[in-house]
């Protein structure tokens, strides 16, 4: 029998799950539909946000289960899925496979990244599920901005992590639609819950990484992050 595990997110609180109502989809996709849409400046990311936005048409149901895939190009089953599933997806819908990037990052640098599941050697049904190993691998490819309170930063396609009230981690993707009430201010594609969502959630909870990955490192070529932009 399998042993559930903990995939790194937070699931919503009851009452958090139940605040959201039909108006509030319906704004929702008012803003998808007719809000402008900034460019990241990227093709990459930008195709990465069209595959986020599209992933918030799918009804997924939030399950943390440990489950055996595939790999390379393994998923759990469609119809459920954590934070970090999400984060899998849209990378993968652009030609980036997160679950054989990951693995074979820790294959090389194991004590790199965080023991505190009690693995002693790497796990490619689970390792690339977990927020935290996300965290770290984007760091060693280069990836990390700045933390900022500044809305300004978070740009179309980047990735942000929270620590959630749960002391839980968090992650989810910066889309190209702008708030309601801070044009400024992006939505975030992500999965708390209730299946893929976009909402205006960017400064709901402690950021604790902010990241812009454009896919594997080209061999002799550093992809680091530059920074604002």
């Amino acid at each position: 029998m399998l042993a559930l595990a903990c995939a790194g997110c937070g699931a919503a609180s009851k009452a958090s799950q139940n605040a959201r109502t039909a108006t509030n989809q319906a704004r929702a996709a008012r803003q998808q539909a007719d809000a402008p849409r900034p460019s990241s400046g990227s093709p990459f990311l930008d195709k990465l946000v069209e595959a986020a936005v599209e992933r918030t048409n799918h009804q997924v149901r939030y399950d943390a289960s440990y489950f055996v895939i595939d790999y390379p190009g393994g998923d759990v089953p469609a119809e459920v899925g954590v934070c970090t599933d999400e984060v899998i997806r849209s990378y993968r819908a652009v030609g980036v496979d997160l679950q054989r990037e990951v693995h074979e990052d820790m294959g090389r640098a194991f004590d790199s990244y965080p023991h505190r599941w009690g693995l002693k050697k790497t796990d490619s049904n689970i390792d690339h599920r977990r927020v935290p190993n996300l965290m770290t691998f984007f760091d060693r490819q280069g990836a990390s901005l700045p933390v900022s309170s500044d809305a300004r930063d978070y740009k179309p396609g980047d990735l942000v992590t929270w620590d959630l009230n749960s002391q839980m981690a968090h992650i989810g993707i910066v889309v190209n639609v702008p708030s309601d009430a801070d044009a400024s201010r992006m939505l975030i594609v992500h999965n708390i819950g209730a299946g893929p969502q976009a909402e205006d959630v960017l400064f709901n909870w402690k950021i604790t990484g902010h990241y812009r990955y454009t896919g594997p490192k080209e061999e002799g070529k550093s992809t680091k992050a530059k920074g604002k932009s």
